[in-house]
């Protein structure tokens, strides 16, 4: 590497050492290749071989600079960690297995050699954690901002499947944890630099560094305890109405149920926001939303034995009037659609998430 002589590792930039070092470099951090991998990092392809009897779940996600994450408070490590948390969501609401990833990266000229390195460490250690391995991807050159993009597989049985079409009227509408963390937590980063640590700092963990309910997925799955299910990364409102619309029913959501984190709320109300909207319209929460009738309410205790302490909340019921109703201090109100890609008023909203 005689093209870096003089440059020391912490200033070294990608320009510098060219694609096929960087290749070489990430290729070490990934930890060796279960035997199914047939042909891993370093060919055109990955080559697996698959399970029989199992289907393959697919799913792809895109993380840019200025859109889904901002550097001024999103360090390397956390655009990698949420890149893949991201995809592994969305396999956990169908009720899959994850099994592979690929990473696709498009890097600015002037991005450092260990700003990348610490990216895919981050990422390979949310892969580790959900026995999910990084098989292949690409690397190229960005002109504009950093663009991180994630393919990610899964398998399941046919009967395990989760879909959003599947709800029914009179089905329970639950939901995973509590929400309006990571909006809160993005508020806290975006407006007030100063708010204390101890005050924010689980918001802004969440917003950074979401966890996917990978285990709650694959429970309500293998012990088919729910009839539909849809993540919240566009949040509650966006879910719903993405759900209810896929199913052709409607939904009755109580307003008081919904478990808004105490230091979300707190938050809200400190900036003259109503909690509840905050939550209905903001996202990145990664929560699981599912319908269930009450018929399973013994399969759901089995999951909520097999998840430990993660709350599952009741927030309301599906209907077969097609149209979502907000019952909130004994009036019904419209249910407003949360985020939204290019609609006019949110085109240059950055760091939200889309799916």
């Amino acid at each position: 590497m005689s093209s870096t002589t003089g440059t020391t590792m912490s200033t070294l930039t990608v320009a510098q050492i060219g694609e096929r070092a960087l290749i070489d470099r990430i290729r070490t951090l990934v930890p060796p290749t279960p035997p199914n991998v047939i042909v891993g990092i370093g060919d055109d392809a990955a080559v697996v071989e698959s399970s029989r009897n199992e289907m393959m779940v697919l799913t792809t996600d895109a993380s840019i600079e200025g859109v889904h994450f901002d550097p001024a408070f999103s360090s390397p490590a956390d655009i990698g960690h949420k890149a893949l948390a991201a995809n592994l969501s969305d396999l956990a609401s169908m009720g899959a297995r994850p099994q592979y990833a690929l990473l696709s990266i498009a890097l600015p000229m002037h991005y450092r050699v260990l700003d990348a390195e610490a990216l895919v460490i981050s990422l390979i250690e949310v892969a580790n954690q959900h026995r999910t391995t990084l098989i292949g991807g690409n690397i190229t050159k960005s002109n504009g901002p950093l663009f991180v993009d994630i393919m990610a597989t899964g398998t399941l049985k046919r009967r395990r499947m989760l879909t959003r079409s599947g709800a029914k009227p009179g089905d329970i509408v639950y939901v995973s944890g509590q929400l309006g963390t990571a909006t809160a937590g993005l508020q806290m980063f975006k407006y007030n630099q100063t708010v204390s640590e101890a005050t924010s700092g689980a918001c802004r963990h969440r917003y950074l560094r979401p966890e996917p309910r990978v285990k709650l997925g694959m429970a309500l799955g293998r012990n088919r305890a729910a009839h539909s299910c849809i993540d919240l990364s566009d949040g509650l409102a966006s879910a719903i109405d993405q759900l209810c619309r896929q199913a052709k029913v409607g939904a009755r959501i109580e307003a008081e149920l919904i478990p808004i984190d105490p230091q979300a709320r707190n938050w809200f109300n400190s900036q003259g926001n109503d909690p509840l909207t905050e939550t209905l319209s903001g996202g990145e929460d990664y929560e699981l939303l599912f319908t269930a009738p009450q018929i399973f309410h013994r399969r759901l205790a089995h999951v909520r034995r097999l998840i430990g302490p993660l709350p599952l909340t009741p927030i309301g019921v599906i209907t077969k009037e097609q149209k979502v109703v907000l019952s909130r201090d004994g009036s019904d109100l419209p249910f407003e659609g949360g985020y939204e890609h290019f609609a006019p008023s949110q085109s240059s909203a950055p760091s939200l998430n889309i799916e």
